[in-house]
């Protein structure tokens, strides 16, 4: 079986698809049709309305892929997961025909990393298998929106576009709509069965691909459990006889007792992410508005739960247990950990397996594994469900229908399941040129490191999974354990555009967290930062997602 080198269910950005409260400006859809805005004319036929049946009709049909059963099948939301060892002979096809028509083909797509260069083996033996002639246009993947936004407001547009949620913030939202093309005649309905890999991909992430009452993104769906891991060295913890922690408290006291700066051992990094699932903190953007028990619309920043996480993190700082590399905000957090400098950080959940897999050969002793979340008393804690997707491929409009049918043939290669050949050559390429089977792990040369990149696997993806011999288990059980306490917000399920005008209304807040946990600024700045969104358009905001979601009924 072929081992997932990048589980669709975390992202290839280290920015690990959390959208930052400066950046989240777009909720995308899990289960409930697409709502937007309400406006004038202009505003209406940007951001569109579609519910119910409407939302539904737009959709291609379900066709589940039966190429391999999971060992983990999916559980309180978690990935699939694959614990078996490649045999390349035993490989099923997907996509025995060659879809494309080998016309020329543009795409653009975020890249981390450096770009590969053109002709190399990978793009050339894709093009051949696929049938395609593309030209990548890779981008820095860290200041991709800026590329993004200069492009959308050009008249020279790709022929396909790679389009992250997280970069849909101001114009580019509503650039959206202006410049990609209804891919509906395409792919609703039973349309779709022409691309098999593309009807396999579960209709929630579909339904996220709706903008402007059309579907014009081919999603890359993702599990709805948490994708932020509180991981932690459990070999070293074995070794010193540490326990878990499974309260905030406790794990401030364990902090203090594993933290030896004589030794150049801290306890943690930056700890912000992991705490707003110990405080039970709402997500930031539109997931982040919720009707309490008491039937009050808030925001994530008006809870108590908001400024409790932040103030539990900045007494880590105070105590001085986090790596001072981290409190100048510098360096690489996961570098610290592997080298035993910090015993617990935060990251997304493909580190699990690419830190396992960096530290195998240099520090065999090495072992990953990711702490369970607890409430800060100790109890059950309150998670909130991610969106399906976040990443979007779409097609121009005034794409001729060839270009429309390449692009759509190398999105449905990109997509093709866990256990075919398509997957292990998005996955790793060409064997011998870019990859070897070592008992039964494909394992990536330099080259395969290097030429091996995001591009084709950002164009779609399958229903999530997670196919890592070592991890896999480890992985799977952990997100099947947290989506047990996983709850959905009022908005989830909903593909939101807010107004233009409150677009950097949040924008304040990340710079703040960072200061204010660091000792750089006080509580009152918080609070007054609080107080000045409220007044400065949030209680607006509310008034307008109220007046949403009285039309378009709650998310949970």
């Amino acid at each position: 079986m072929t081992p997932n080198a990048a589980s669709t269910s975390s992202g290839p950005s280290r920015r690990s698809f959390l959208a930052s409260t400066a950046a989240a400006t777009v909720a995308v859809v899990g289960g409930m049709p697409l709502l937007t805005a309400c406006g004038g004319s202009d505003s209406e036929a940007r951001e569109g309305t579609t519910s119910g049946k409407a939302a539904d009709k737009l959709l291609p049909m379900y066709i589940a892929s039966n190429v391999a059963q999971p060992d983990l099948p999916p559980k309180n939301g978690s990935a699939a997961g694959y614990t078996g060892k490649v045999d390349l002979a035993a490989l099923a096809t997907s996509a025995p025909d060659k879809l494309g028509t080998g016309a020329p083909l543009k795409i653009m797509a975020p890249l981390w990393g450096t770009p590969p260069k053109p002709g190399n083996p990978y793009y050339k033996t894709l093009d051949e298998v696929v049938g395609t002639k593309i030209t990548w246009q890779n981008q820095d993947g860290q200041t991709y929106g800026e590329k993004l936004g200069a492009v959308l407001a050009s008249s020279s547009i790709p022929d396909m576009v790679v389009v992250p949620s997280w970069e849909l913030v101001g114009k580019i939202s509503n650039a959206v709509t202006a410049k990609f093309m209804d891919l509906g005649p395409y792919l609703a309905g039973d349309k779709v069965k022409k691309y098999p890999n593309l009807a396999a991909i579960p209709s929630d992430a579909w339904r996220m691909g709706i903008f402007g009452g059309a579907l014009r993104g081919i999603p890359m769906p993702a599990a709805p459990v948490p994708n932020i891991v509180p991981y932690y060295r459990k070999d070293i913890f074995d070794a010193k006889g540490y326990t878990v922690p499974k309260s905030a408290d406790e794990f401030l006291s364990w902090a203090k007792e594993a933290t030896s700066a004589k030794a150049k051992v801290w306890a943690c990094s930056d700890m912000r992410w992991s705490a707003a699932g110990i405080f039970g903190v709402l997500p930031a953007g539109p997931l982040g508005w919720n009707i309490g028990d008491d039937g009050k619309l808030t925001y994530r920043i008006e809870h108590p739960e908001y400024l409790e996480h932040l103030e539990w993190v900045r007494k880590l700082f105070a105590a001085g247990v986090v790596h001072p590399d981290d409190k100048a905000n510098t360096g690489d957090p996961a570098q610290r950990f592997t080298s035993g400098q910090t015993l617990v950080y935060n990251q997304n959940m493909s580190d699990w397996y690419g830190k396992t897999t960096e530290q195998a050969q240099s520090n065999p002793d090495f072992e990953i594994d990711g702490m369970d979340f607890f409430a800060a008393d100790g109890g059950k804690p309150t998670l909130y469900a991610n969106p399906p997707a976040s990443i979007w491929s779409m097609i121009r409009k005034g794409a001729s229908k060839e270009t429309i049918e390449n692009a759509l043939a190398a999105a449905n290669f990109a997509a093709a399941p866990y256990g075919t050949k398509e997957r292990m050559y998005v996955d790793y390429g060409v064997e011998g040129t870019h990859y070897t089977v070592k008992n039964g792990v494909p394992i990536k040369n330099d080259r395969g490191v290097q030429e091996v990149n995001n591009a084709w696997a950002l164009l779609a993806a399958p229903a999530p999974y997670l196919a890592h011999p070592d991890v896999a288990r480890k992985q799977v059980e952990w997100q099947q354990r947290q989506g047990a306490f996983v709850k959905k917000t009022s908005t989830f399920g909903m593909n939101i555009v807010e107004p233009s005008r409150y677009a950097n209304l949040s924008s304040q807040f990340e710079q703040l967290e960072i200061d204010f946990v660091r000792g750089n600024k006080k509580l009152s700045d918080v609070q007054q930062a609080i107080s000045t969104w409220k007044s400065s358009g949030g209680d607006k905001l509310r008034d307008w997602y109220k007046q949403l979601l009285d039309k378009n009924g709650s998310g949970n």
